[in-house]
């Protein structure tokens, strides 16, 4: 890396010089760099930019950071929709959506009544432009730098037929529940000490100082990638980082894990913008000789989509959500999408207040009438 930099900060001191550098030694400088080194680099010299356009270099990007980029299948996806440079341009930086309806002190959730079924489950012949088979889910699951699970979903799956349950049920892609294909591989995703885990020897301990799960959140990364096969995008729906989670759940054994990012709904929902639900869970297994419980398997990784009223949407709102997502505007700045996702959680909290005040005072007005129509019902018997 110190040989790379030195070659980085000759090429800005002195452009000229690279002409004694033969193109092999540009192509050997650049590979070792991370996407957004190779990016600064194109931008340094001609050279530079002349070799940063091999789509090697690119492909080496990206499977250093998306393990399930490797497998040839997944390798001629990302040819068909233009390639590891764009692929990586559109998958790297993270989903921004500060579009989000500011709710005052006396305005009130615009949810027309007067919707009609077609308005809540959206224009038919807009969904049969859509298949949930022009889907590809690209899951991968870092914790400190190193891979633990890498995996592919073709399509959604249970989701055939235009008329079946799925375009009315609840939208929910379970990742570990869904192998696409047989031949993937299907091991059991654990955590444990050799992955740098620290030792917990007890939950009763871990309940006290928190130490498992405040490394287990800060050490943990997903990426989440959709692909459609038809519009040739892609974007990463993930958050990378955490953006909520839980230590320990009922069952005192469970790690919940939240990740996720705000997507737009605009003339799809009455909302405008509803939430994707990323949910990770890893459960802490107990060693049968007694040891240490410092292991961890990942028992859940899930997709929804959520509304601002905290509502699931369902099946064929959901593709049209995910499809219109691929158009988000994106940053590489993680403390923008973290901000879209406050901003979003900030107003949904909003609304339900809203929600329980107006419903408060519901409460109070049935308690006077009812007692107001006693009263008058004694003073008749009277």
């Amino acid at each position: 890396m110190i040989y790379v930099k030195r070659a980085l900060k000759m090429s800005v001191s002195s452009v000229d010089g690279m002409a004694s550098l033969s193109s092999d030694l540009c192509y050997d400088i650049l590979r070792r760099l991370d996407g957004a080194n190779l990016a600064i680099a194109a931008c340094t010299c001609a050279a530079f930019s002349s070799i940063s356009k091999e789509e090697r270099l690119w492909e080496d990007v990206c499977s250093s950071m998306w393990l399930s980029t490797n497998s040839n299948d997944v390798k001629n996806l990302i040819a068909s929709v233009g390639g590891f440079k764009k692929f990586y341009a559109d998958c790297f930086p993270l989903i921004v959506n500060k579009d989000v309806p500011e709710f005052h002190c006396y305005d009130y959730y615009d949810y027309p009544q007067e919707w009609t079924e077609a308005d809540y489950y959206g224009d038919e012949d807009e969904v049969e432009n859509i298949s949930p088979s022009d889907f590809v889910s690209i899951v991968d699951i870092r914790y400190r730098e190193k891979t633990i699970c890498s995996k592919v979903i073709w399509g959604i799956p249970y989701a055939n037929g235009s008329s079946g349950w799925f375009y009315n049920s609840p939208f929910r892609l379970d990742l570990l529940a869904n192998n696409a294909r047989d031949d993937e591989q299907t091991d059991d995703v654990v955590l444990s000490l050799s992955d740098a885990l620290p030792p917990s020897w007890s939950i009763e301990r871990e309940r006290k100082d928190g130490k498992l799960w405040q490394e287990l959140r800060d050490g943990i990364r997903l990426s989440w990638i959709l692909v459609n096969k038809k519009t040739k995008k892609a974007a990463n729906l993930s958050s990378w980082s955490p953006i909520g989670g839980q230590r320990h759940w009922p069952t005192d054994k469970d790690f919940l894990i939240r990740f996720g990012s705000i997507l737009p709904a605009k003339d799809i929902l009455p909302c405008q913008v509803v939430e994707c639900i990323l949910i990770m869970k890893f459960k802490v297994v107990v060693a049968e000789d007694g040891g240490s419980h410092t292991t961890l398997k990942l028992s859940e990784l899930s997709m929804q989509l959520g509304d601002m009223e905290g509502s699931h949407v369902n099946g064929r709102n959901s593709l049209l959500v995910l499809k219109e997502a691929l158009n988000c505007p994106r940053s590489k700045n993680y403390s923008e999408a973290l901000e879209s996702c406050h901003l979003y959680s900030k107003v949904q909290s909003e609304l339900k207040e809203k929600k329980m005040r107006y419903e408060s005072r519901l409460d109070t007005v049935w308690i006077l009438v009812s007692i107001v129509a006693c009263a008058t019902f004694c003073l008749y018997c009277l």
